[in-house]
């Protein structure tokens, strides 16, 4: 351990010590890289809850394919955006440029620390030494 939370312990049955905030590895275990997995809820964080088209976050949000099904469109993350309802009704079976829609952001796959970075809403002041800003 080399920073602890102040006022934090961590209990056993025969002893208490400080809770780890900062640790140093001794060793370093390798983990296979770890995709994030496409999903509805995973789409939406990527597109920050916002209908890729009109940036409304207001409306109820739905799935939208870019190039649709129908025209040979994949369900992959650079095809999949999120979209308010009157956008994915305006859309229909059309391609964006077809339904006259600009897309505000290209959709692309994300990576784990982009998810990693929207979960951890608070830094610690001792990590500051420790990462990489």
């Amino acid at each position: 351990m080399i920073a602890s939370s102040n006022g934090k312990l961590l209990h056993s049955a025969n002893l208490q010590m400080p809770w780890p905030s900062v640790i140093r590895l001794n060793r370093f275990v390798h983990v296979p890289y770890k995709r994030v997995v496409m999903t509805r809820k995973n789409i939406f964080i990527r597109d920050s809850h916002k209908c890729v088209y009109c940036g409304r976050g207001d409306l109820p949000l739905t799935i939208d394919h870019v190039v649709p099904r129908a025209r040979g469109g994949e369900d992959s993350w650079e095809n999949l955006v999120a979209a308010c309802v009157p956008c994915n009704n305006k859309k229909g079976d059309k391609t964006p440029e077809e339904a006259d829609l600009v897309m505000r952001s290209k959709p692309f796959k994300p990576n784990y620390i982009m998810f990693i970075s929207r979960v951890v809403s608070r830094l610690d002041e001792n990590w500051k030494p420790f990462l990489f800003q």
